[in-house]
């Protein structure tokens, strides 16, 4: 079944070029296209389509008015087309607080800087987030998984915070609104500190962080170079760079360091949950959250080979399952657990 997707913009020529793409993939059939908001939201109740792609700036209704409609009234998966910059940033994440999964540059050099392999992960995405729209899975019990993969109904894992010395996030796609609902649970005196790793592009890191900041009890923090890492603070990756620890005697500090060649994800949930498997050793607690791709398996291979605690959000309450799946797929995950009792269960053992 053919993923159908309504195309949303102002602009004819990206409308038509958009439809050319996602057109040529024999997985997506374009159903049809608006050139504002208000278009947008009657052809989602017209064509009930299974993805929208969606402009920000536009005439007669933006795209942020147009998701809460549609969210409102028709839920339905929207990827939203961003300028990197500033502005871009702020309007994409009132986006995703409205209720869009995902987004992308508008610009395809800024997707990839070959412009075939950016039609390919348009199109990629586009068809993932389709087929999970597609799919609507009922809400799942929370589950344990075993060290060989197999899974079984259980309650919600227990949580002494005292073993640990910090908490590790590694997300994607569909993160930032599942950073939100865990962070805001959390207590002011919350007794570890929280490293997040967030696939995210570098102009959207800091007020991304500053958002977090202003609705939490926390402190959540931009990391730095240097930082040293306190409880109740929540330090966020910045974009387009990896993220270290070190060590002197008690005391741990964040290190911001330039990507090497051929990382593909900066920041990656692999190098810094390789780096705190050397510096912390198995006194860590991590989660793996909703995002495509496997990018945090092989850190949490480490970690786990020193004895820490990982933790998956469960397929039902993911945008994208993929991150997490792997981590269950390779019998890492310690528990499985649906996003809305992940915040709950921390605060608890506060």
């Amino acid at each position: 079944m053919s993923v159908r997707v309504l195309v949303v913009d102002d602009s004819a020529f990206f409308r038509k070029r958009i439809q050319q793409i996602l057109d040529a993939d024999q997985h997506i059939e374009v159903v049809g296209t608006a050139s504002n908001g208000l278009e947008a939201v009657r052809e989602v109740s017209r064509l009930e389509p299974d993805v929208v792609t969606m402009d920000i700036e536009m005439p007669v209704m933006d795209g942020i008015t147009a998701v809460r409609e549609i969210m409102a009234k028709h839920p339905t998966p929207i990827m939203m087309f961003s300028s990197l910059t500033t502005a871009g940033a702020q309007a994409t994440l009132d986006a995703l607080e409205a209720g869009a999964v995902d987004f992308l540059p508008k610009k395809m050099e800024d997707i990839a800087n070959n412009a075939e392999l950016a039609r390919r992960l348009l199109c990629a995405r586009v068809r993932i987030i389709g087929a999970r729209g597609l799919q609507r899975p009922k809400a799942q019990a929370p589950v344990a998984t075993s060290r060989k993969g197999s899974r079984e109904p259980s309650s919600l894992p227990s949580c002494n915070l005292a073993r640990y010395r910090m908490l590790l996030i590694g997300t994607s796609t569909g993160g930032p609104a599942a950073l939100q609902e865990i962070l805001t649970r959390l207590p002011a005196d919350f007794p570890l500190p929280i490293v997040m790793i967030q696939h995210m592009p570098a102009s959207f890191t800091p007020p991304f962080s500053q958002r977090l900041n202003d609705l939490c009890a926390i402190q959540v923090r931009h990391a730095q170079d240097g930082d040293v890492i306190q409880p109740a603070t929540a330090y966020l990756a910045p974009g387009g760079y990896q993220l270290l620890m070190d060590r002197c005697g008690d005391r741990y500090f964040l290190r911001v360091q330039e990507a090497e060649p051929g990382q593909i994800y900066k920041p990656s949930v692999d190098v810094t949950f390789a780096s705190a498997a050397r510096t912390v050793g198995g006194r860590v607690l991590a989660l793996i959250l909703t995002g495509m791709g496997a990018d945090g398996r092989e850190g949490a291979r480490q970690l786990k080979q020193q004895g820490a605690t990982i933790w998956a959000q469960d397929e039902a309450s993911c945008v994208v399952a993929g991150m997490p799946s792997a981590i269950i797929e390779a019998g890492l995950a310690d528990a499985v657990i649906p996003l809305k009792q992940i915040g709950p269960v921390l605060a608890g053992a506060a």
